[in-house]
């Protein structure tokens, strides 16, 4: 079998930002990029990279302004979110990848199928949209976390991430989830606030043409099933998996997930 190691660098992707990438897994199989979550860090794949170790080559990043990334020093779109993705390909000589991005990581990954076709072997969309509104719900979310910090967001996020059933099952990674969520970035959260009150892929989806696969939570009340149907309905070939989670799936229902992850590498792979 393939060795196995892995490496933590900084990648810069503007003058005077850049971001924190971990490689890991076995070298020499198909590389696997992800992506993380609004308000999440690279560590809410743990469960996953555990799981999917010796199987796949895996790039993990902190998205801007998260983590141990740099907080962006301009106002951000999604086109520079997604050419942050290509930027860190270039960097570690990676051609070709699976993307697999949750939430704000999806609708990166929407980007990358639209724009950059010939860097994708696939893309896998999980608990995410093609467009969140309403706008207004962002901005105030961005106004308000700008004014008052992260404190009073976190209660109320973990309640929607997380089922009661889980939260009560395994408070100690809820904890450490909560943590990672009032440590973010006040600039790097509200200026993703603000890339999410702005972006509509929904006119694009047509355009991806790599193997996609789409994972919904059941109890997802941020983005349920119903706006994962929408994205699989509108790329020709997608298929939709829903597991028994909320938003947080790769987290929640990790053994399933990377199921999911693992047969879907299995099938690019051909």
């Amino acid at each position: 079998m393939s060795g196995s190691d892995g490496c933590v660098v900084r990648v810069a992707v503007d003058p005077g930002v850049a971001l924190e990438v971990e490689v890991t897994g076995a070298k020499g199989r198909p590389y696997l990029v992800l992506s993380n979550s609004l308000g999440a860090t690279r560590a809410m794949w743990d469960e996953l990279v555990q799981r999917l170790r010796p199987a796949a080559r895996i790039v993990r990043y902190d998205n801007r302004g998260h983590g141990r990334s740099d907080a962006p020093m301009a106002p951000l779109t999604l086109d520079r979110l997604g050419r942050d993705v290509l930027t860190l390909m270039d960097h570690l000589q990676i051609e070709r990848a699976v993307f697999c991005g949750l939430s704000l990581g999806g609708l990166v990954g929407m980007w990358l199928g639209a724009n950059a076709p010939k860097r994708l072997d696939g893309l896998i969309l999980a608990n995410t949209a093609a467009n969140f509104p309403p706008p207004d719900l962002w901005k105030g979310r961005a106004a308000a976390v700008r004014s008052s910090g992260m404190a009073p967001l976190v209660e109320a996020t973990l309640e929607r991430w997380f089922t009661k059933r889980y939260r009560e099952a395994a408070p100690t990674r809820v904890a450490e989830i909560g943590k990672t969520l009032l440590a973010t970035s006040i600039e790097g959260y509200a200026s993703c606030c603000e890339v999410l009150a702005q972006s509509d892929m929904l006119p694009d989806l047509s355009r991806i043409n790599c193997p996609v696969r789409v994972v919904a939570g059941q109890h997802d009340p941020s983005t349920p099933p119903s706006r994962g149907s929408e994205i699989a309905s509108r790329i020709a070939g997608a298929d939709m998996i829903t597991l028994d989670a909320a938003h947080l799936s790769s987290i929640e229902a990790a053994d399933d997930f990377a199921v999911q992850v693992q047969e879907f590498l299995n099938k690019t792979r051909k």
